[in-house]
């Protein structure tokens, strides 16, 4: 039997790969309440996108995806946190704030998931969002959830995780990578 690379997974399931011209531009905001229809089609056919994936695969740091990883270019993602925790769904979020304490962790991406890449990125960030009825929304994340919200937020603005590497840093394999199954790991959690 030929094992399917995890990438190919992933495109089988819907996922836009690496080197797709729409995971390199910024998204397209929304203007709401007026596109309230339109955000909330676009923000089902995530939660529908993320329900497939993690029938395939498990994430127990939990998993986050964008709308341009699905072929939509606008400014939507959802995120799930490890555990039974509410999604978080982003509509027009910005990071406005972050704590100077940095954390180095290894992140995937759905979009080239046959690799996973050590990134620093801050243990605290406040981000804006819109609410479907127009209305400005800011919240304060930390930790393993301010990492995932970061790694969604980069994809509506065209980066991802390896614009934030540090020089001379590359992702590893997958087969290399061994913590497959854990949660990120916090000094003073």
């Amino acid at each position: 039997m030929i094992e399917v690379r995890p990438s190919q997974q992933m495109r089988n399931l819907g996922v836009v790969q690496h080197g797709a011209g729409i995971l390199a531009e910024p998204a397209r905001a929304f203007t709401l309440p007026a596109e309230r229809d339109e955000a909330e089609r676009i923000t089902g056919e995530l939660f529908a996108a993320m329900e497939r994936i993690g029938q395939v695969h498990p994430f127990a740091k939990g998993m986050g995806i964008a709308a341009p990883q699905i072929g939509i270019s606008r400014t939507a993602a959802v995120v799930q946190p490890p555990g039974n925790t509410p999604a978080v769904i982003l509509l027009n979020p910005k990071i406005t704030d972050h704590c100077d304490e940095i954390d180095e962790q290894y992140e995937g991406c759905l979009s080239f998931f046959d690799v996973r890449g050590l990134v620093p990125r801050p243990l605290t960030i406040t981000v804006q969002t819109t609410t479907l009825t127009g209305e400005t929304v800011t919240t304060t994340y930390e930790r393993g959830l301010a990492r995932l919200i970061h790694h969604e937020i980069d994809h509506l603005n065209g980066l991802l995780y390896t614009a934030h590497m540090k020089t001379g840093t590359d992702p590893i394999p997958v087969e290399e990578y061994r913590q497959t199954g854990h949660a990120w790991a916090y000094k003073d959690a």
